[in-house]
């Protein structure tokens, strides 16, 4: 299996084969990530559109923009999330549930030992299999491959960043007719949306930043802040995105649907780049006048509908 896998480097196909369980679970992290960068950016030029050539979201990830900034950074997040819950379901041979130390601040009485998500050995891992591509390389100091790689590595630890930052305590109550005489606790991740979300916000405040001689990140415009390990870096301005062109992996946005009313990025103006729209008139078929029956399941009608659509010119 590992020597079939496209696009593993020498150190990620070693541990492939010492971690062949891992394997399926980071597949799932990977797809968790596409899928949550889809949703994010669904609205917008760049639609995080995928493709099966020479990486999963194409020539995009050859310009060192903020795209490639999020995408490292989701992705990352995606793996460390998907393994450190496979941990907790003893899906995995290496590892269990968290062995995180109970924190301060919890209540005496309550009791810390739930099998919570495995964030630290899934942090571990993530860290070691994602970033082994990136390390194994020795580019030339002050190359612009070595400028990339400072990039990558950046946003993938933010990647990971994020699931600590929004990892949080889950807590159980216990007893006879809900008398809560026993309370246990546990580390939980949150809904990987949450994660997205948290991303995302971090794509938009972005930093563009310069790798000086001593290899070091510094910010480009001085007057703002250093970012932190929990902040989006690129090198690059980002193209616009509105027109096909192959050489970046742009797709362009004719063919989309827009909203007319809207003023943000799905609305037609920006969408559409200043071209214009169509708009067509389709019919649908939607479900209708939802009743709930008892019990227990809610019967609905189905009724057509007509709509306008609005596709970039």
């Amino acid at each position: 299996m590992c020597t079939q896998l496209p696009g593993l480097s020498p150190g990620q196909r070693k541990l492939c084969h010492l971690y062949s369980d891992h394997m399926g679970p980071i597949g799932e992290g990977a797809k968790v990530g596409i899928e949550e960068c889809q949703y994010q950016f669904q609205d917008q030029r760049w639609n995080c559109s995928t493709s099966d050539q020479e990486s999963v979201f194409g020539r995009v990830m050859t310009i060192a923009s903020r795209e490639a900034a999020f995408t490292h950074a989701v992705s990352a997040a995606g793996v460390i999330n998907s393994i450190s819950r496979n941990c907790r379901e003893g899906s995995l041979q290496t590892c269990g549930c968290s062995r995180a130390s109970r924190p301060d601040d919890l209540p005496r009485e309550w009791i810390w030992g739930g099998c919570g998500d495995n964030v630290e050995y899934g942090y571990q891992f993530s860290r070691n299999f994602v970033d082994a591509k990136e390390r194994e390389s020795t580019p030339q100091k002050g190359s612009k491959e070595f400028k990339r790689r400072k990039m990558n590595l950046h946003n993938n630890e933010a990647g990971r960043r994020a699931i600590y930052a929004k990892t949080d305590i889950q807590c159980k109550c216990h007893g006879v007719s809900g008398s809560c005489s026993l309370t246990t606790c546990w580390l939980q991740l949150p809904p990987f949306r949450v994660i997205g979300n948290f991303l995302k916000g971090k794509y938009d405040g972005a930093s563009k930043v310069r790798v000086n001689k001593k290899g070091k990140m510094d910010i480009s415009e001085k007057r703002f802040n250093r970012p932190s390990e929990e902040d989006l870096v690129y090198l690059e301005e980002s193209p616009d995105y509105c027109l096909r062109n192959p050489r970046i992996g742009s797709l362009g946005t004719k063919g989309r649907e827009c909203n007319r009313t809207s003023f943000g990025t799905d609305g037609c103006d920006l969408m559409c780049c200043g071209r214009g729209y169509n708009t067509y008139r389709v019919e649908l078929v939607e479900r209708c006048n939802c009743k709930f029956k008892w019990c227990c399941y809610v019967k609905c009608k189905r009724c057509k509908v007509t709509k306008d659509v609005h596709i970039c010119k």
